[in-house]
């Protein structure tokens, strides 16, 4: 780990040293904020970039390979180069009552705008349902404070009403009866109504814990060209920078843990929707803002179809495209395919060429399936190398780790089917001279060269290379 601009060209040399007199293989290098005071080289500028070439320089003078993560930050894919129509989507909408017969002339409210992007996708109207407005198991006719404990547990209470559904061929689309000052014209029917305007705008996701130089936007995992974008921006880059090394000493980029959030819309949903799914979408999207079209079932179809086709379009446009992007620069991609993913994980981790899961020694995160999780997909989709984010830990570990005591996770993680240990973490110590060095705040097995136990531990990398 790289920590907020904290390098320089003698602690990379001594680092990358002490890593090949220990018997590492090579490195993962990702670059953070976890409250280091702001160093003098920032993220993806001119003198950070030369500072990546001498990495590469210098893993192929001692025989290191090095894999790059996407971005700044360990998770997502994102940074200052992504603008609010490239970043990740979301639906959001207001809603305007309304009572006909009568003519509607007037200014439907924008939803708000996250980056000061917005763009509509719909206006549509549909009837408002008679609804149940009593306070669930409310009798009383004054109030009083009173202080009590309960249990977790189930309760019941009244549903809405069986007509509260709305039938399909109720919902009308006004889209074109609304000008581009948001100005609508409608003469409504009998009834009440409302009025949903419906638009996508930036979730506001960035990549984190990153930089501030590194720091921006996520990027839109439903588009092909968002993601080139990204792609282009930073590892394209270093691609060039290091010339022949790209395939050989740099040979693989990385996504980490999946920690951004959803989304649910990108500008070429409804065309993806309806190719996929075979009906528009559009007369659905009430849905989303909480209410039944249809009935349950339908609803609920609805909203699996939607959740498919984001899964759908993220396999192919942001994992599928970032695995032919890497692979066109000659890279490979390792992925953390796990938890809080909206997608089929088994195949999230089938467009990696290495699948990758983790797992923790001091620490209360239990995350060990996910070990089991990316060794059963490696097998799915012959996958020959599983690796893992290994040791990890957090402030309870205090430089009390060492071989000795963390040698059965090891052994355990060998069994679930890992193949390739990433320890977490190594950071990186821009100086020759101080001790204990740079950590990560709170976060990792202190795995550097300035541990007591660091020159004595040939042996026991030896050992992990021959169960590797």
């Amino acid at each position: 780990f790289w920590l907020n601009g904290n390098i320089t060209r003698e602690g990379i040399t001594a680092d990358l040293e002490a890593m090949k007199r220990a018997g590492i293989g090579g490195v993962l290098i990702m670059e953070v904020d976890q409250g280091v005071p702001e160093g003098d080289v920032p993220f993806a500028g001119p003198q950070w970039r030369k500072l990546f070439q001498h990495v590469c320089s210098e893993a192929k003078r001692l025989g290191l390979k090095v894999n790059m993560n996407n971005d700044a930050g360990w998770c997502g894919s994102g940074g200052p180069w992504v603008p609010p129509e490239l970043a990740m989507q979301r639906l959001v909408w207001t809603e305007t009552s309304v009572e006909g017969p009568r003519r509607f002339d007037g200014r439907l409210p924008q939803p708000k705008a996250v980056a000061g992007y917005y763009r509509d996708v719909t206006v549509l109207a549909l009837p408002t349902p008679v609804r149940s407005a009593k306070i669930i198991g409310f009798r009383r006719k004054s109030f009083h404070l009173a202080m009590h404990q309960s249990l977790a547990g189930r309760a019941t209470w009244p549903a809405d009403p069986a007509g509260s559904a709305i039938p399909r061929d109720r919902v009308l689309d006004l889209t074109q009866k609304m000008d581009t000052n948001g100005r609508l014209v409608w003469d409504v029917p009998e009834g009440r109504w409302t009025i949903l305007r419906i638009g996508h705008t930036p979730t506001g996701k960035d990549n984190h814990p990153a930089p501030e130089s590194g720091r921006g936007l996520e990027c839109d995992k439903l588009s092909h060209r968002a993601v080139q974008t990204h792609f282009a921006s930073f590892i394209g880059k270093l691609t060039q920078d290091v010339g022949p090394l790209a395939g050989q000493t740099f040979v693989a980029t990385h996504i980490d843990s999946w920690e951004v959030g959803v989304q649910n819309w990108t500008p070429k949903f409804r065309d993806e929707f309806r190719r996929r799914r075979g009906y528009d979408p559009l007369p659905w999207l009430p849905v989303v803002t909480g209410r039944v079209i249809g009935s349950r079932e339908q609803s609920e179809r609805f909203l699996w179809d939607l959740r498919q086709t984001v899964g759908e379009l993220l396999l192919e446009n942001y994992a599928g495209c970032m695995r032919e992007l890497a692979q066109k620069h000659g890279l490979r991609l390792s992925i953390e395919a796990y938890t809080t993913c909206p997608v089929n994980e088994l195949e999230y981790a089938g467009r990696a060429d290495e699948p990758m899961g983790e797992f923790w020694s001091w620490s209360k995160y239990r995350m060990a399936f996910s070990c089991t999780e990316m060794a059963s997909a490696a097998h799915v989709y012959g996958r020959p190398i599983v690796g893992a984010e290994a040791f990890t830990a957090t402030n309870e570990e205090a430089w009390q780790g060492h071989p000795g005591n963390i040698k059965k996770l090891g052994d355990w993680a060998f069994c679930e089917g890992i193949n390739r240990f990433v320890f977490h973490r190594y950071a990186l110590q821009p100086w020759r001279d101080r001790r204990p060095g740079m950590s990560m705040g709170p976060w990792g097995l202190h795995y550097e060269r300035t541990q007591t136990w660091w020159e004595h531990s040939q042996a026991w990398h030896e050992y992990l290379a021959r169960c590797q």
